[in-house]
C-alpha cells in the first residue's frame, strides 16, 4: 500500500528581528501622533461655569466663573484684590476673612457663584474713601494696629482687621476676654494676640 503524502510544513513565523522592528515602528507611529484606538477617546468635558454679579468695595462686577471657584480665588485671580490672603485654604486660619453683606466669612470656603447680588468688603475697601484710598487715609483699626505693633510678618493682618471690624460692629468688645473669644477664628503664628486685643479695644473706644 503506498504511503500517504506528507503534509507541507507550516510557513515560518516572523523572526525575532522582524518582530522587534515591527513593534518599534508601531511605537514610533504612536509617538509621532498616530491614531490608535486609545487616542480616539473624547477629551475631558470642561467644568460647568456660571455668571455672578456682586458688588466688591462699592464697585459692581459681573463675571463668568467655574462653579467651583471660591470667593477667595475670585477676589485674587479675577479682580486682582490680593490683600485678602490665602493661608490654610481650609477655613481654619482666618487669613482670608472678608465681609459679605456686613458679616464676616472665610472667603476660601465660600462659593463665588452663590453670592449673586451680595455686597463684599475686602481689606482694600476698609479705609475711608475706599476703593480710591491711595491718599494714605487709614481706618481707625489700621491706625490702632500700627500704634500697638499688632503684627510682625503681616500675613494674617488683613483677615484680623476685617474680623475686628465686624467684631466692633457686632458689639463684642466689652472686655479683653470678649474680644479674644470673638476674634478666636483668626490665627496669628507670630503670636501678637495681646497687641491685637489692645488695638481692637482702642478702635472700639474710638468708635464710641
Amino acid at each position: 500500500m503506498p504511503a500517504e503524502p506528507a503534509e507541507p510544513p507550516p510557513p515560518p513565523g516572523p523572526s525575532r528581528r522582524t518582530f522587534v522592528a515591527t513593534t518599534a515602528a508601531v511605537g514610533g507611529a504612536v509617538a509621532a501622533g498616530g491614531t490608535p484606538a486609545a487616542s480616539a477617546a473624547p477629551a475631558a468635558a470642561r467644568p460647568p461655569a456660571g455668571r455672578v454679579s456682586l458688588t466688591v468695595n462699592g464697585e459692581r462686577h459681573t463675571l463668568t466663573v467655574d462653579n467651583r471657584t471660591s470667593l477667595l480665588d475670585l477676589l485674587r485671580e479675577h479682580l486682582a484684590l490680593t490683600g485678602t490672603k490665602k493661608g490654610c485654604d481650609a477655613g481654619a486660619c482666618g487669613a482670608c476673612t472678608v465681609l459679605v453683606d456686613g458679616r464676616r466669612v472665610n472667603a476660601c470656603l465660600t462659593l463665588a457663584i452663590r453670592l449673586e447680588g451680595a455686597e463684599v468688603t475686602t481689606i482694600e475697601g476698609l479705609a475711608p474713601g475706599a476703593p480710591a484710598a491711595d491718599d494714605g487715609e487709614l481706618h481707625p483699626l489700621q491706625r490702632a494696629f500700627i500704634e500697638h505693633d499688632a503684627f510682625q510678618c503681616g500675613f494674617c493682618t488683613s483677615g484680623q482687621l476685617m474680623s475686628a471690624a465686624a467684631c466692633i460692629r457686632e458689639g463684642h468688645t466689652g472686655s479683653a476676654t470678649e474680644i479674644r473669644e470673638w476674634m478666636s477664628g483668626n490665627l496669628c503664628r507670630c503670636g501678637c494676640y495681646t497687641n491685637i486685643v489692645k488695638a481692637v479695644g482702642q478702635a472700639a473706644a474710638h468708635r464710641k
